[in-house]
């Protein structure tokens, strides 16, 4: 296909709105061509992922563009970084990482972006509105966006991310045009009883599957009996975007471009049709679980990044109790979120509990957990499939509550009896 561009994209292409523009346009047009559009649209916000360092090569590129006074015209968040940019020194994170990392930090900065540092823009004020064309990276975020708020993202991946926020344009391709929103395969809850569709742990298996069975494909849910929270969606995102590649899925009379079957296929029928029993997602379940016994160093939480909601979930657990000796309790959450935590009071029960919080970065962008740490509990279902990969660690899956217990315990502990057979 021939690419055609306007004035203004040739202006942006040829230099004349300055280096860091052309080299920003540069890239968007290669990968026009690569992804076969015929057009550039426009956007009108974006998030980027290229924050998170990665090695010399990610530290190089942001530089060169900040040192070319590369800056944003659209409103710009930031996700995670490789590293809490002040607490990093309590953990044991090598120095020239950690001042890398903050080059790397520095050069965002410095192009008119907002220093969110979350992996859930989605909880700021950045966040977007149904059908806004946006160019977003991070894998649970461009779920969340596309499927659960219905703007309208491709899976912007490192470094494409930020030349979109300085071009403001975009390939007009893939998830951004409507056609290509369609559902693809049917999801069928069948026979799942709702103690079950309404308990938190629920959303991260079922995402886990739904990664599994979709792959790269739009999935549709059909089936579910209640209405589920915010933190369920964005948990549900997150699994599906790591055991999958889950850009956008349709929730049947839940998700804004579905409130039917037969508008979240758009009218096409399904490429296949997949029932879901109670055998599948206990199945799901096990598979997030790579850790024999009932031995724990920490339980972790926070990926995504922990809500306001989810803070005061846990302050309440936590009170009157306190940590086991033998076992850490890590928590990451964006700087905007933990301040309103703190200042709604639900920081002091963590500190209490004993409990150590990181913002900015997570377990698996930043190398700050000590090597004695190898058995980790979460209830994340992204934590849970990246760790023992990314971390060399086991894994064991619980509810929030399961994970509370342990911390206390000193051991696994957990309630099996809402996934007995």
């Amino acid at each position: 296909m021939t690419l055609t561009l306007t004035k203004e994209d040739k202006a942006k292409l040829d230099g004349s709105r300055g280096p860091a523009v052309h080299m920003a346009m540069s890239i968007i047009v290669r990968m026009a061509e690569v992804y076969q559009a015929e057009r550039l649209m426009d956007i009108t916000a974006a998030h980027i992922d290229s924050t998170l360092y990665m090695g010399d090569a990610t530290l190089e590129f942001a530089e060169r563009l900040a040192n070319l006074s590369a800056q944003v015209i659209v409103p710009t968040s930031l996700n995670v970084s490789g590293v809490d940019e002040h607490n990093w020194q309590e953990w044991p994170v090598p120095p020239d990482w950690a001042h890398k990392a903050q080059r790397q930090m520095t050069a965002y900065r410095s192009m008119g972006t907002v220093p969110t540092w979350t992996c859930a823009p989605y909880q700021t004020e950045l966040r977007p509105e149904f059908g806004q064309q946006i160019a977003w990276g991070e894998s649970n975020a461009i779920a969340f966006a596309n499927s659960v708020i219905g703007a309208r993202t491709e899976r912007y991946p490192d470094l494409l991310d930020i030349c979109a926020a300085i071009t403001g344009r975009v390939p007009a391709a893939g998830l951004h045009l409507a056609e290509n929103r369609a559902g693809q395969i049917i999801i069928r809850l069948v026979d799942v009883p709702t103690c079950v569709q309404e308990d938190d742990s629920f959303y991260p298996v079922l995402g886990n599957l739904m990664g599994e069975l979709a792959g790269d494909r739009i999935p549709v849910i059909d089936g579910l009996q209640v209405q589920p929270n915010e933190d369920q969606l964005k948990s549900l995102c997150a699994a599906g975007a790591s055991s999958g590649a889950i850009a956008l899925f349709h929730f049947v009379g839940i998700t804004p471009e579905a409130p039917t079957l037969e508008a979240a296929l758009q009218g096409q029928p399904a490429e296949e049709i997949h029932a879901v029993n109670m055998h599948e997602l206990r199945d799901s379940r096990r598979e997030l679980t790579t850790s024999a016994g009932d031995k724990l160093d920490m339980v972790v939480l926070g990926s995504p990044h922990f809500s306001l909601a989810e803070f005061k979930q846990l302050g309440n657990l936590l009170a009157g109790q306190h940590r086991h000796s033998d076992v850490q309790i890590l928590i990451t959450s964006s700087r905007a979120m933990t301040a309103l935590a703190d200042k709604a009071g639900w920081i002091a029960p963590l500190r209490k509990f004993g409990a150590k919080l990181t913002v900015d970065t997570c377990i698996l962008t930043t190398p700050m957990l000590p090597k004695t740490i190898k058995i980790l509990m979460t209830n994340s279902a992204k934590y849970a499939y990246y760790s023992p990969g990314l971390l060399d660690t086991q894994v064991v899956f619980g509810t929030l509550e399961d994970c509370v217990r342990s911390a206390v315990a000193g051991h696994v502990v957990r309630d099996e009896s809402l996934w007995a057979d």
